[in-house]
């Protein structure tokens, strides 16, 4: 009864009711936004169900019997499943690569789509991102949380972004979920004209100096002003690409300064490095690096490989 008291007021209000219900009396969740039964709890209320067909039409049955919007069961390494009526169900395979413990993983995952639906996101982004959410707190011993860096870490590897190019927005978010997992950030920089093997095995060193390593790289304009005209050979998307495809490269992200000391401050990174014959009083950046307790590197290139020289030689020919 204060059940139905409390939708009936929410839907006057226009305000979502999200339930993770208990019992087989489902009667009390009438007129609900969403019920979040796993497959055990579902099986209870519908009976025993054979086969996807029918999870879906007894599904769909229930959305109907009590009124709701969506319906979201739960399957444990089946993963999860949206229904809503006149819509096309919405599987998503589980996430968890290794179950330790399936404790909280329903608080895990109606909390998760409270926030998400509160925040605006839609339904199939909110249950897709529940789903990720679930999948890691079943791989920590006992009741767990997840944390907002591990959420976000989670999500930029299931699209592809744990790695590579990256807007400045990105990069920070991607460094402080690294910093959550005790990282050290390695920061270089430069033009990167023309990569060359000087530069893979220079990348490939500074890599080793910590767990990430940032390569940021001087936009078209910074370029052209610091190497005159006709650079840079290769167009600042295209460098960054194949800085990207390294394996010794964690992020790349460009700047338009002559100079990255901008980005350093908001990067601070643990180790600052730069290749070539500078002292490390020369390196850009080296004292602002210093004041926060990092440390400055400068490395070796291989010999007779540079950029300049690559130019000058197929302007010769």
């Amino acid at each position: 009864r204060d059940c139905q008291s409390l939708i009936a007021v929410a839907r006057q209000k226009n305000i979502p009711v999200l339930v993770d219900p208990k019992g087989s009396d489902y009667e009390i969740y009438r007129g609900a936004t969403l019920l979040t039964p796993n497959l055990h709890e579902f099986e209870a209320v519908v009976g025993a169900v054979g086969s996807e067909e029918e999870l879906v039409q007894k599904g769909q049955d229930l959305i109907a019997h009590l009124d709701l919007q969506a319906l979201l069961v739960t399957r444990g390494e089946h993963g999860m499943t949206l229904l809503r009526p006149n819509k096309p169900e919405f599987h998503l395979p589980a996430r968890a690569r290794e179950v330790y413990d399936v404790t909280g993983a329903g608080d895990t995952v109606i909390s998760t789509l409270a926030v998400c639906l509160a925040a605006g996101a839609g339904m199939e982004d909110a249950v897709a991102l529940a789903n990720i959410a679930a999948g890691i707190v079943v791989g920590k011993l006992g009741t767990a949380v997840v944390s907002a860096p591990e959420l976000r870490r989670a999500v930029h590897q299931e699209g592809g972004m744990g790695r590579g190019v990256m807007s400045e927005e990105q990069l920070l978010i991607a460094i402080e979920d690294a910093r959550a997992q005790g990282e050290k950030i390695v920061f270089t920089n430069g033009c990167f004209d023309i990569v060359h093997a000087g530069h893979v095995g220079y990348l490939d060193s500074a890599r080793k100096q910590g767990d990430r390593l940032i390569v940021a790289v001087n936009s078209d304009a910074s370029v052209k002003r610091l190497k005159g005209a006709g650079r840079p050979i290769n167009t600042c998307e295209r460098r960054m690409a194949v800085l990207a495809a390294l394996e010794a490269v964690d992020w790349v992200v460009s700047f338009d300064a002559d100079t990255p000391e901008a980005l350093l401050e908001k990067c601070r990174p643990e180790v600052l490095v730069k290749g070539g014959d500078y002292s490390v009083e020369e390196v850009v950046g080296a004292s602002m690096v210093k004041s926060w307790g990092g440390v400055v590197k400068v490395l070796d290139f291989v010999e007779d490989v540079s950029t300049t020289r690559i130019v000058e030689q197929i302007r010769k020919q």
